[in-house]
């Protein structure tokens, strides 16, 4: 068994036969769900592979690889209408830094999206119609360009946010008394973080992009944008959804059973490891009505990978790569 640790890429998780706990059976739940859906779990908790997903199901230039990716999946045997329908717009918030005054934070945004933008047009390049044009000074000029290039083919856009939140919420972590200046300059006002919000609202509206899915940590930094998108559905307390990342109990026992075989335990050093694992990383229930709760993926991986290479728990039971940060603690 080969666990995934550390693997958001779900094309090489399943090229390279790492070990996938199916969520694919949510695909058609998420399309009933709505247009425009909010999605927030902790840190390290398996959002970005999610996206991964969903960006391989639905892309379009992907649709000759579909039975290699999905074939031995729950979807596979029983795909939507949708799948590989769309062209697929990726953004990732935690590439943008958060360095520098409100009008650095835009231009750092505003390059960044200019940059996925021009990767969009030369990945579809045999799709489009013509390139997307670039304006190095307005990205949210550019965006304009791609929707009105994308709505020439007749594909939908599918938009694709990971960590909306993220370099707002690294402002609100800083020094109170210098980063409120500007996280209010960036969500509130003419900010970049609503203006470009503002659009995407605007091009959901029939100017082109049919759907969108954004993940965070969060929900605050969406609250403070207001009006400018106040039409995502959130579906992260929904109990359909509380197992969309994260372990099952049953997945968990699966996996320590097999290292123990692997390992020549006895059943006793089984339920053993599977209580040690339900006492430090089964805390997760995102809804009421959930019936069970689900692991971190990350800590249980971490676990995991260390007990099947060295047949014995970690020295350390919370994987330094989860562990709060200083400027988190102070913020707290």
């Amino acid at each position: 068994m080969k666990f995934p640790y550390g693997v958001s890429d779900f094309d090489s998780l399943i090229l390279e036969h790492y070990h996938y706990v199916d969520r694919t059976d949510h695909i058609p739940l998420l399309e009933e769900a709505g247009k425009q859906l909010l999605f927030l779990r902790p840190r390290r908790f398996g959002k970005s592979l999610l996206l991964s997903m969903l960006e391989n199901y639905y892309d379009l230039n992907k649709a000759d690889r579909f039975e290699a990716l999905f074939g031995g999946l729950a979807i596979g045997r029983n795909p939507t209408a949708r799948h590989n329908r769309y062209f697929v717009l990726k953004w990732d918030f935690s590439e943008i830094s958060a360095v520098g005054d409100g009008g650095e934070i835009k231009r750092a945004l505003y390059r960044y999206l200019n940059d996925r933008i021009g990767a969009f047009s030369d990945y579809y390049g045999k799709v489009l119609p013509n390139p997307v044009r670039i304006d190095p000074q307005d990205a949210l000029s550019s965006f304009q360009s791609l929707l009105n290039t994308t709505r020439k083919t007749g594909h939908p856009l599918y938009l694709l946010i990971d960590e909306y939140d993220n370099f707002a919420n690294e402002l609100m972590m800083g020094r109170r008394d210098t980063e409120e200046s500007r996280y209010q300059a960036i969500l509130s006002g003419e900010g970049c973080m609503k203006a470009l919000f503002k659009t995407i609202k605007m091009a959901a509206s029939g100017e082109g992009l049919s759907r969108v899915f954004i993940t965070g940590v969060s929900p605050v930094a969406m609250s403070d944008l207001t009006s400018a998108y106040n039409v995502a559905k959130n579906i992260y307390l929904q109990a359909r959804f509380n197992e969309l990342c994260g372990f099952r109990e049953t997945e968990i026992a699966g996996m320590v059973a097999e290292i123990a075989r692997e390992c020549g335990f006895p059943q006793a050093r089984t339920d053993d490891a599977l209580a040690m694992m339900r006492t430090f990383y089964n805390g997760y229930r995102f809804s009421r009505r959930a019936e069970e709760h689900v692991y971190n993926p990350t800590l249980a991986l971490y676990f995991l990978e260390e007990f099947q290479r060295d047949c014995r728990y970690p020295d350390e039971i919370l994987d330094s790569n989860l562990a709060m940060d200083r400027g988190k603690m102070h913020y707290i």
